[in-house]
């Protein structure tokens, strides 16, 4: 369900389940937060996309119905520690939909590409879920005070108003997409460029992104033992049976 591959020196990661939107079972989080691990110590950057029409519907809500919404979060969170743990640029190629936790993820990521299918779209709050990934710190990081509303409106995003908000860094025609996400990565680690420092320097503080986990995690234990959760999966596997 997850390939990796090499293209002119990046790899790429590509979410290989597009019968399920490529949502993320607990197995594939935990391997793709070690693939994120092991790839980004050396190389030209990491590139992730996704097949069919989504680049991933975030956490397989149906395997989660019976597991503990506190240890879910964790293994996205440890996504994000992943991400912020590499020495090299690490690139979202937004294919499609992007989907909850999945969408929080590529808040962590160096750049998001799109393409005109690229969607947004932050369902937690109708669903009586509570937002992870450190997303309560990165969110207003890229969007400043649009991060409420868009949290609470259970907001999709079309790809022009992801770019206007800064969701999005680009818009590219399908084909170009994953080419165009190589390029940059390369462009970012020609030889000879402090790339590597200026990652250190310009990445979300390692420090706030913690704080952020330990309040994420309060907080979707307050709404698994106030029976949201749980209530909230069931209705939304419910109505995609």
């Amino acid at each position: 369900m997850i390939d990796v591959s090499v293209r002119d020196e990046v790899t790429v990661v590509t979410l290989r389940r597009p019968d399920k939107l490529n949502a993320l079972t607990t197995r594939m989080r935990l391997d793709l937060a070690a693939i994120v691990r092991e790839h980004g110590r050396d190389g030209r950057g990491i590139v992730v996309t996704g097949t069919g029409r989504a680049f991933c519907a975030g956490e397989d809500l149906h395997e989660a119905a019976d597991k503990s919404l506190v240890e879910e979060v964790a293994t996205f969170h440890d996504l994000t520690r992943a991400v912020l743990e590499t020495r090299v640029p690490v690139i979202a190629a937004l294919n499609g939909l992007t989907v909850g936790g999945a969408a929080e993820w590529t808040l962590s990521f160096d750049a998001r590409l799109g393409c005109p299918a690229t969607e947004f779209f932050l369902p937690e709050n109708g669903i009586g879920l509570s937002i992870s990934n450190a997303s309560s710190y990165l969110l207003p990081r890229l969007v400043g005070g649009r991060a409420l509303r868009m949290v609470l409106d259970t907001a999709r995003l079309d790809a022009d108003t992801a770019l206007a908000s800064g969701l999005l860094d680009e818009i590219v025609e399908p084909d170009a997409l994953l080419p165009a996400a190589v390029a940059l990565a390369r462009l970012w680690t020609e030889p000879g460029l402090a790339t590597g420092v200026h990652l250190r320097l310009l990445r979300p503080s390692v420090e706030e992104v913690e704080r952020a986990f330990v309040r994420e995690t309060e907080a979707a234990k307050e709404v698994e033992d106030a029976g949201l959760a749980q209530a909230g999966m069931a209705r939304f596997a419910a109505r995609r049976r």
